[in-house]
């Protein structure tokens, strides 16, 4: 499976840990991110992580046009509700790209988990077939 990451500057500590704890989920699937969450992501656990332009100079439009040509199956999109500043990701933009072609899409770490569960126990399967 083809996993997107990004993250808001605010929770890029987040995803940090956890792709951490989820690293040996992570480490079964094809990573892709925005370039500062690929380079922090792969400091810390060593994955292998094909890194965009940072969100803010082009690599959210990288990831998007991923998700419109069905090559990617799972976007963790940690944002910060509370205080997104005008250099970051566009949230709206990846949520609506990833409802038009059906892409699962994780906001907050609750979701994250359970869609990184999900993959693990096969759940998600039915992308294989979607392609």
């Amino acid at each position: 499976m083809n996993i997107g990451l990004i993250a808001h500057d605010a929770k890029k500590k987040l995803m940090q840990n956890f792709c951490i704890a989820y690293r040996g989920i992570l480490a079964k699937n094809e990573l892709y991110a925005t370039g500062t969450t690929g380079r922090l992501v792969e400091e810390v656990t060593n994955l292998n992580i094909h890194k965009y332009l940072a969100g803010h100079l082009g690599g959210e439009q990288q990831l998007g046009a991923q998700i419109e040509h069905n090559q990617i199956d799972l976007i963790i999109f940690l944002r910060d509700p509370l205080t997104r500043g005008n250099h970051e990701p566009d949230m709206a933009n990846v949520a609506k790209l990833c409802d038009v072609h059906n892409i699962p899409i994780a906001t907050n770490l609750a979701t994250a988990e359970v869609l990184i569960r999900s993959l693990d126990r096969g759940d998600l399967d039915w992308r294989e077939m979607y392609k």
